[in-house]
Order: structure tokens, then C-alpha cells, then sequence
């Protein structure tokens, strides 16, 4: 059972255990000896957002990783897609982000990507866990001149900047386009309206003064409700709302509505479709993906596969399968032609590029599909028992799903973090899914409530 690690790196209360400047000197100590597979001086690039205790940790990695006769890239604050990036195009050995997304700024994080620009498999999680517990590197303690250096890359916006644009059409700009941008006085505070800018829109940024405590603080992805009032206010053409890492989007219209990523996933699986260039002609959702998503897909013969909720799934099953596109409500869009992790900067280059190609509105565009009538329900649970080897509650499952009559879905999970069984229903009937919900909440309370 791993102890540090969750299903997006290791996070917690910046300065409390796990998060702790020791802890971040071991996790670098580690690290380092798990990424030293080559010949020659190795290199370990660190970025964060700009949350207070980034220093802290930054400076604690930095010697954990020098200790062991690996050299640190630092970048300073950079969204979480770019360090994915500038890890293969420094060629460096690992990639180290501190950050806890969309997290209030007492919490912080640290995630890891390895050579290529993608997350760690579990099994190298769970060696660098196994490595902190034991000291079986207590020992390893290069001196003089095989001791690690720390270097400043000045040039590491440039670098992103420039990648980040080379995901569109060389000929394509944004010209005559107005926007708001909302960076969640987070890490894409710089970078997000320098590219905006360079390719010619007329760019509103709110959210980019970060003081280190204001990170996502009614702002950015997880509070939109500032970028809504600033499109109106604007009349601009296209709302752009970041998290504090710059990892995920959300877009509101020109009609200062928030549009969802279900929405937004239909409008450009359809187009990359269109354009030849979906692979295996499959979009990548999650459970919690609407069933209108699936239904829209489907009349142009593109298939949705759903993965467990977590961008960390998505991508493991776009891998595994040979997919390019997919994403979540929440905004988390992973184009694995771009790049290796989802990126919030590139996800709003590919919904301005169709906005501008088809000369549309976002607000048009979502039409593409429907969503389908959904409810929600958390019940409580004194125990996470298998669902299935409780004959009542696996029933009642089966007798949710045949009275949909294949014109919606039952989705029952168990919340990761809290004592919680989820239920969610979805059908073309509200009075249906409503009746359908609480009865399987009803069976579930009876046996485990």
C-alpha cells in the first residue's frame, strides 16, 4: 500500500507531514538515484506554481537532488504542462513539479515526470516510497566536484511559448478576437497572456498578481464566476479560466455562460473527425462523462471509451490504446499529439483555432450535443464494501439499469478521499432518472448507510 503517493503525486498542508521540507529532500534524494540511467552528468528540472511554500520546497528538493551528484534546472513558476515539455526539451533526466492545482495555497504538492514528458508508472512511485522508508542510499554521498549544481533557465518561457504555438496551423492567428483570461493568480500568470498576445487577439487578464497566499482565491477554474462577469463587461468573444498549475481550462462564452468540458470535448472531437485527424475515430471520457457526449459521437460513428475520473486514467488508457484526444467535465483536456499531460494553455489554442476556422461562436459550437437530464447523489457509508458481493444493492444496480432501457446509465462509486457512495443517473426522463436514484440510495442506506 503506497503512503506518500496518490493518484496525482504526493500532496498535503504545506509544512505538515507529507509536505514537509525533510520529506522533499528525501523525495529529491530519491528521485535522483532512480533517474541516473545514462552515462554522463545527469539533470532534474524544477518547476512550480506561486504558492509561499514553493520556496521552501523548491530549495529542499534542490539539495536533496544535489546531494546525490544530480544538477537541478530551475524555471521558477511554470505551468504544470510546460515542465512535461521543457523536461524533454532540456534532455533532462526527470521533471519535478511543485504544485497542488487547484488547491487553496496552505496546500502544496510534488509530481514527477520521467524522461519522455509523462507521469510515473506506479511501480516507480512505489520504488521511490520503498527508497525514503529503507537507507539503502543513506550511504551514497558523492564530494568535491561530483556534488550536483543548481542552474537558472532564463530562456524556459521562450522555450514553452513557442511550443505552445507550434500546436496550431502556421498561417492561423487570432486577429480581431477578444478575450478575458482569468490565470488564478497562478503559475501560467506570465507565459498564458504573452502567447494570447503574440498570436494577435486583443487579450483582458485578471488573475495574474500572484502574492503567494491568492492562488485560485475566487479566481481561475474553480471560481469563475469573476471571468463571467468580465466577458459581459468586455463584450469579448471567448472566457478563458486556468487552475493554479495551468493544467486545465474552463471556457465561458460570449454570452458570459460557462460552457463544460463535456461540451467542449463534443465540439472538438467532431472536428478533429471532420479534419482526419481523430485516432481510431475514439474520444477518451470518464464515467462521469454525460451520456449526451456519447450520443452526439456516436451519429458520426466516433466511439467514447470512459475511464475512472482522473486525468492520470485518461492518459493511461490513450497510451495503452493508440487514442489522441480526450478529457473531462472539470476541463482536464489531454491532446497527446501536443503534448504528454493536459494543458490548459494548449486546450484553449485548439477552441480558439475552431472558433476561428468555422467562425463561430463557443456558444454554437456547444451545441453539438445535448446534455443528457443527470442527478447526483452522496450517500454516506460506514464501511466501503464490495457493492457486488451484497446480493440486495448488486439487484438493485441491475433493476437501475433495465428500467433506463438503454436510454441512459447508473454510475456507483465510492468517493476516494471521503466515506461516500456516489450514485449517478442519467436518462431523457428527470422523473425517471429521480425515482431510479433514490431507490438505489434507499437499498444502499438499508445495508451500509
Amino acid at each position: 500500500m503506497r503512503k506518500l503517493f496518490g493518484t496525482d503525486g504526493i500532496r498535503g498542508t504545506a509544512n505538515l507531514d507529507p509536505m514537509t521540507s525533510e520529506m522533499a529532500m528525501q523525495l529529491g534524494r530519491a528521485a535522483a538515484h532512480i533517474f541516473m540511467r545514462r552515462a554522463g552528468r545527469h539533470q532534474i528540472v524544477i518547476g512550480k506554481d506561486t504558492r509561499i511554500s514553493g520556496y521552501m520546497l523548491e530549495s529542499a528538493l534542490t539539495s536533496g537532488i544535489c546531494s546525490m551528484g544530480v544538477d537541478v534546472l530551475l524555471v521558477g513558476p511554470m505551468p504544470t504542462p510546460a515542465i512535461a515539455f521543457l523536461t524533454r526539451s532540456l534532455q533532462a533526466d526527470a521533471g519535478v513539479v511543485i504544485s497542488a492545482s487547484h488547491n487553496p495555497y496552505q496546500d502544496n504538492g510534488i509530481k514527477f515526470f520521467s524522461n519522455d514528458g509523462f507521469k510515473l508508472p506506479d511501480e516507480v512511485e512505489a520504488r521511490i516510497e520503498e527508497l525514503i522508508v529503507s537507507d539503502e542510499i543513506s550511504h551514497l554521498r558523492p564530494t568535491a566536484d561530483l556534488v550536483g549544481k543548481a542552474y537558472r533557465i532564463d530562456d524556459a518561457d521562450g522555450r514553452y511559448i513557442e511550443f505552445t504555438k507550434r500546436s496550431l496551423p502556421r498561417d492561423l492567428d487570432f486577429q480581431g478576437m477578444k478575450l478575458v483570461v482569468d490565470c488564478a493568480n497562478g503559475a501560467a500568470y506570465k507565459v498564458a497572456p504573452m502567447v494570447l498576445r503574440e498570436l494577435g487577439a486583443k487579450v483582458e487578464i485578471i488573475g495574474n498578481q500572484p502574492d503567494g497566499m491568492n492562488i485560485n482565491a475566487g479566481c481561475g477554474a474553480v471560481h469563475p464566476g469573476q471571468l463571467q462577469e468580465a466577458v459581459l463587461r468586455h463584450r469579448a468573444d471567448l472566457g478563458i479560466a486556468l487552475d493554479g498549475d495551468a493544467d486545465r481550462a474552463i471556457f465561458v462564452c460570449e454570452q458570459g455562460t460557462i460552457i463544460d468540458g463535456d461540451h467542449v470535448m463534443a465540439a472538438l472531437g467532431l472536428d478533429l473527425h471532420k479534419q482526419g485527424l481523430l485516432a481510431r475515430q475514439t474520444v477518451v471520457g470518464t464515467v462521469m462523462s454525460n451520456f449526451g457526449l456519447e450520443l452526439s459521437l456516436s451519429k458520426a460513428g466516433i466511439k467514447l471509451v470512459r475511464t475512472p475520473v482522473g486525468d492520470r486514467y485518461l492518459l493511461e488508457r490513450m497510451q495503452a490504446e493508440g487514442y489522441n484526444f480526450g478529457g473531462e467535465q472539470s476541463g482536464h483536456f489531454i491532446f497527446l499529439d501536443h503534448n504528454t499531460t493536459g494543458d490548459g494553455l494548449i486546450s484553449a489554442l485548439q477552441v480558439l483555432s475552431l472558433m476561428k476556422r468555422t467562425t463561430q461562436p463557443l456558444s454554437e459550437l456547444a451545441k453539438a450535443m445535448s446534455a443528457v437530464p443527470q442527478i447526483l447523489l452522496n450517500v454516506k457509508v460506514k464501511q466501503k464494501t464490495d457493492l457486488e458481493s451484497i446480493p440486495d444493492i448488486a439487484r438493485a444496480m441491475r433493476e437501475s439499469e433495465q428500467r433506463l432501457n438503454g436510454c441512459g446509465r447508473v454510475v456507483v462509486r465510492y468517493s476516494g478521499t471521503e466515506p461516500l457512495l456516489r450514485i449517478m443517473v442519467e436518462g431523457e426522463k428527470d422523473s425517471v432518472i429521480n425515482d431510479v436514484a433514490e431507490e438505489l440510495a434507499r437499498v444502499v442506506r438499508a445495508h451500509i448507510g
